[in-house]
C-alpha cells in the first residue's frame, strides 16, 4: 500500500459512498477542500486502486479559535472491502507526518463514536461531550498535539 497526496476531487467518490451516502456527490465537498494549505491523502492498494482517504485543513477547533497551528482532519474513509487491513492507519500516520513536517501543532477531528478507539490508538484524546450529527450519527471531538519533525 502506498499513501500520497491526491486532488480534492479524487476524494469525493469514496467520501460520498462511505461517509455520506445520503448526500449527492456535489454535496460532499468540504469548505476548505481547495485551500492552498489543504492536503488530501490517498491510500492505494497494489493494483493502484484508491482504497482510503483523509483530508487535512488549516482550521482551529471551536474550543481554541485562536490556535493558528491547528489542522483539522476530515473525511477519513476506507473502502469497505479493505477495512481491518491497515488502510486507515496508513492514512492517519501520513496525516500526522504532514502536520509534523509543517511545524507541528494541534491535529483535531470530529470523530464518529464507533471510530474513537481507532483514533485513541494513535494518541488522539476526546475533547468535550458527544453529540448527534444529523443523518450521520454520534460524534465526539478529538485532538492530538503533534511535535514538529515527529
Amino acid at each position: 500500500m502506498v499513501v500520497g497526496t491526491i486532488a480534492a476531487d479524487a476524494t469525493l467518490p469514496l467520501r460520498q459512498r462511505v461517509l455520506r451516502p445520503h448526500q449527492r456527490m456535489d454535496e460532499v465537498r468540504f469548505p476548505g477542500d481547495d485551500d492552498a494549505d489543504s492536503r488530501h491523502l490517498g491510500a492505494f492498494d497494489t493494483d493502484g486502486r484508491l482504497v482510503g482517504i483523509g483530508s487535512l485543513m488549516r482550521q482551529p477547533p471551536p474550543w481554541a479559535a485562536d490556535d493558528s497551528s491547528a489542522w483539522r482532519l476530515r473525511g477519513m474513509a476506507t473502502d469497505e472491502t479493505m477495512r481491518g487491513k491497515g488502510v486507515g492507519a496508513a492514512v492517519l500516520t501520513a496525516a500526522i507526518g504532514h502536520v509534523a513536517g509543517a511545524g507541528g501543532g494541534r491535529l483535531w477531528c470530529n470523530a464518529r463514536v464507533p471510530a474513537v478507539g481507532f483514533y485513541r490508538h494513535f494518541g488522539l484524546c476526546p475533547v468535550g461531550e458527544e453529540w448527534e450529527e444529523p443523518d450521520i450519527g454520534p460524534h465526539i471531538a478529538m485532538e492530538l498535539w503533534v511535535q514538529a519533525g515527529r
